[in-house]
């Protein structure tokens, strides 16, 4: 079921992989709990290329061939969806624990990496589909959701497939988002966050063909029923994508391995990866690039920072950049529980380490809420944050501050040493500490994030963890 000699395993490095991810994902948020679930907690808006990340990861782990990694990652994602659970716009209540609606996940992973095979010219033969569905159950019953929440033949599926299509789907507000926001603003990846013209002029081109194609491949009855516009000529246009993309199959072996690709996504060209030096030579060449475009196309001029520079950046830049983690431009519960979310996934922690990062963020969110939130609607607005113009550094933060170093801190030894810089920083000590290639203690690493959590300053080693797309 798992591990290399998988379905999954082949699908994973697949390069048309990529459309059947972003078009399961339009179908997941179309479903009303879902959407509500990702509007009300996801950082899919404001960093979509860290969840991008964190989902290959996990997907990874749950499919690979170990099966103790493949249990605690499902421990891992029981005990973040636990923590998801509300009311949508409508009242209508949600939870991400629901069985029904974690099936209709996976349902909505397999379909669409069926549909993929068939747009491509190359349909799943039958022995080949019946045995990756296996497979997506056996992922379900991973996740400890018992039998009988996907239909147990394949037959089975595709009727409930089609009921749940046409009788439980919506218009929802996330799926709004997903096709007509977020590939129209989509923020540069790491990678190419220092070229902002030349970020611009490619997803003007590319984010209105990524939308078009994925509206044309959904099911017929559900873009009639949602209202979805039919572009001219967007069928062919969706066949050629896929047709194209499987065309990359045939690079040499390794070059569009999705590990490797997203890695290379995230390497700075300051980084010392002995990678980044050819990284860097091509951000000089595409800065070039950029001071073209400015002057043929009508892109806003942004200018970057100096490498290494640590400049003040206003109360508003940093409420957006780091402190609306979901990017509805409010500070909430959900904002700090996605931070302490993306900590703990770069720390890989169990529990009890993780419920005393949560519980941390908690209580910071409580000593906010009283500072900041004057007009009692249980949030706090970006004109609220900025007229306060708080010093955050109470003791809730320092409290947060140090649960983050004892979790980092593995081996007890109150220093934080070249490892564990690595596993929570990904980039080594030499690189954004200065003064020191050995050891972090505990007393400067709290006064850094101190620092660059109430001072509002950039920073080379803190803004990856939290203000990255």
């Amino acid at each position: 079921m798992f591990g290399p000699g998988s379905q999954f395993h082949r699908l994973f490095n697949d390069p048309r992989w990529a459309l059947g991810i972003v078009r399961a994902t339009v179908l997941e948020a179309a479903h009303p709990q879902v959407g509500a679930a990702l509007t009300d907690n996801s950082t899919f808006v404001a960093h979509p290329w860290r969840r991008l990340r964190n989902t290959l990861v996990s997907l990874q782990r749950m499919f690979g061939a170990d099966d103790h990694v493949r249990q605690r990652e499902a421990a891992r994602l029981n005990r973040l969806h636990e923590r998801l659970s509300g009311t949508d716009a409508q009242n209508r209540p949600y939870d991400a624990m629901d069985p029904q609606v974690r099936a209709w996940v996976v349902a909505t992973l397999f379909e669409s990496a069926v549909t993929m095979y068939r747009l491509s010219g190359q349909p799943l033969e039958q022995s080949a589909m019946e045995q990756l569905y296996t497979e997506f159950q056996a992922f379900l019953a991973a996740l400890g959701v018992e039998d009988g929440h996907l239909p147990p033949t394949l037959k089975e599926f595709w009727q409930y497939y089609d009921h749940t299509v046409e009788t439980e789907l919506e218009n929802t507000e996330a799926l709004r988002i997903i096709l007509y926001k977020l590939f129209d603003h989509l923020p540069a990846p790491p990678l190419l966050s220092g070229l902002p013209t030349v970020w611009a002029a490619g997803r003007a081109l590319a984010g209105p063909v990524i939308g078009t194609v994925t509206v044309a491949s959904l099911p017929e009855p559900f873009r009639r029923r949602a209202g979805l516009p039919e572009v001219p000529g967007a069928q062919t246009l969706m066949q050629s994508a896929y047709v194209a993309a499987g065309l990359a199959r045939y690079l040499p072996e390794g070059w569009i391995e999705t590990e490797a690709l997203t890695d290379l996504l995230y390497l700075s060209p300051d980084s010392d990866d002995p990678r980044a030096a050819t990284i860097a030579a091509l951000h000089g060449r595409m800065k070039r690039a950029g001071a073209l475009f400015r002057l043929v196309t009508p892109f806003p001029v942004q200018p970057d920072p100096a490498p290494g520079s640590e400049r003040q950046r206003s109360a508003e830049e940093f409420f957006d950049a780091v402190l609306d983690q979901t990017g509805d431009g409010h500070l909430d519960w959900p904002d700090l529980a996605a931070m302490a979310r993306e900590l703990s996934s770069r720390l890989d922690l169990d529990e009890p380490e993780e419920t005393r990062l949560y519980n941390a963020y908690a209580e910071w969110w409580k000593e906010l809420q009283s500072a900041l939130d004057t007009d009692g609607d249980g949030r706090v607005s970006k004109e609220e944050y900025a007229a306060a113009v708080p010093s955050l550094a109470g003791p809730a933060l320092i409290r947060v501050a140090e649960v983050l170093f004892e979790a980092t801190d593995k081996n007890g030894d109150q220093q934080i040493d070249a490892d564990e810089y690595r596993t929570l920083f990904r980039t080594a000590f030499h690189r954004t500490l200065t003064g020191t290639d050995e050891t972090y203690s505990r007393s400067a690493f709290v006064k850094d994030f101190l620092s660059f959590m109430s001072g509002r300053r950039h920073s080379t080693a803190y803004d990856p963890l939290l203000a990255q797309a």
